[in-house]
């Protein structure tokens, strides 16, 4: 949980600075450099963990290229033309809608089980878009589709990285960054795009490594052990710090709808947090990698000298296991209902 809270936090503060840096700089550019950053930024973590053979393994590589293609390619350019349309407030409110098409579509194609609260809580985090939404008239509602269309690609990729299990965080935010910055750089240069001076492009990159890399490690992090909806959920607070740091560093002015989203979107974390889900259910035998630790009932091998509630990570295996207990849908956790 608290993994996806401070991805949250890092990641809200990407909005307000990236409307500044759309002044001077493109957005496809844009784009390009700030998963550029998220790329320098995971680096040093991408060495050490991960599974050779998973790596190898056609599903995992599947996985991995479709979350290149959705959140780090087309996601971030959807979301900087609908950021240069309007306030950066009111665009880090609609990033809530990552809420609602990461929900449904885990639900469609993910078998994530969603509760009632969860649904609630979603309806209320749309409410609070709707809210937003109005008050702008067409300019709004043009920005509000273009940031509504990032977040379904972002909601296809945390879907798709909370299953990939043979490469570490990092080391997806790694592929993530190179692969789709340079194909996004690429292509704005190729466009008629300036390259920014040193100083914006030290910039952009600097977002990028701080908001969006180190926060991509944390939010995948979180995904994994809590499920794409509810790490989505908590990721939801992201929008608070965003709006926090556009009225105040940036001066915004602060709008009455913005006032009024804000308890609905409040209203469905609390809902998100509250909501409890336990059966009786089975594990088949699956061998994967992932942070874990050795007094959850769920990894049962021996590190000898190791106190079980060290987190780490290293390829292991699981033996066929039924039993009951409250769960959410992470990496063991994908059964039908």
């Amino acid at each position: 949980m608290l993994a996806s809270l401070a991805a949250a936090l890092l990641f809200g503060a990407s909005t307000p600075l990236a409307k500044a840096l759309l002044s001077s700089i493109a957005p496809l550019t844009l784009a390009g450099l700030l998963y550029l950053g998220a790329a320098i930024g995971a680096l040093p973590f991408a060495f050490r963990g991960g599974s050779g053979e998973l790596r190898r393994d056609p599903r995992q590589r599947r996985l991995l290229g479709f979350a290149v293609i959705f959140g780090g390619g087309i996601a971030p350019v959807l979301l900087l033309l609908g950021l240069r349309a309007a306030p950066a407030a009111s665009v880090s409110l609609w990033l809530n809608t990552e809420v609602i098409a990461t929900a449904l579509l885990a639900w469609t194609f993910f078998h994530e089980h969603l509760d009632r609260r969860t649904v609630l809580a979603g309806g209320l985090v749309l409410a609070g878009g709707i809210i937003l939404a109005a008050p702008e008239g067409a300019a709004g509602w043009k920005a509000g589709a273009l940031v509504a269309g990032a977040c379904v690609c972002w909601g296809m990729d945390n879907n798709l990285t909370a299953l990939v299990s043979g490469f570490t965080p990092a080391q997806t935010t790694v592929a993530k960054g190179l692969i789709a910055g340079t194909v996004n750089l690429a292509l704005g240069l190729s466009l008629g795009q300036h390259f920014p001076g040193a100083a914006r492009a030290g910039a952009a990159l600097g977002v990028g490594a701080v908001s969006y890399g180190l926060s991509i490690m944390l939010y995948i992090f979180g995904a994994q052990q809590l499920g794409a909806t509810r790490s989505q959920l908590l990721f939801a607070t992201s929008p608070f710090l965003g709006v926090i740091l556009a009225w105040t560093l940036f001066h915004e002015r602060v709008q009455p709808a913005q006032l009024a989203s804000a308890p609905c979107i409040a209203a469905g974390i609390y809902f998100m947090l509250t909501a409890r889900h336990g059966h009786g259910h089975a594990h088949e035998a699956m061998t994967h990698t992932h942070s874990h630790r050795h007094d959850d009932g769920h990894h049962t091998h021996v590190h000898p000298g190791l106190p079980a509630w060290v987190r780490h990570t290293h390829p292991h295996e699981h033996e066929p296991m039924v039993h009951d207990h409250p769960h959410v849908p992470d990496l063991h956790h994908r059964h039908s209902h």
